[in-house]
């Protein structure tokens, strides 16, 4: 079996630019960001090897890889694991569902 690649949306290369930026800011310091980077990485390893262990969800074929306040939406392929969406859990669900609504 081939290894599958990490593919991000514009949308959750977006969303992880604006929370990390908005944690560095708030905490004038890099530290939390820097921590939030690695916590992500550990878990797109998981991913990488067990793509079906996290939740499925009711949008189509996607899935959420909770890591405490935030969580990573995402769709796996044969070749590939696409983040669809890097979400701080503490905002409007609504927004959510509007964003996966239009990459489906």
């Amino acid at each position: 079996m081939a290894e599958r690649t990490v593919v991000w949306t514009d949308t959750a290369v977006r969303q992880r630019r604006e929370i990390l930026k908005y944690w560095t800011k708030r905490n004038n310091s890099t530290k939390y960001a820097e921590k939030l980077i690695r916590i992500t990485k550990d878990r797109i390893k998981v991913l990488l090897n067990n793509p079906l262990s996290y939740k499925l969800t009711n949008y189509s074929e996607t899935r959420e890889a909770a890591m405490g306040h935030f969580s990573i939406y995402y769709k796996t392929t044969a070749t590939q694991l696409i983040i669809t969406a890097f979400w701080d859990n503490r905002q409007v669900p609504k927004k959510l569902l509007e964003l996966i609504q239009k990459q489906e």
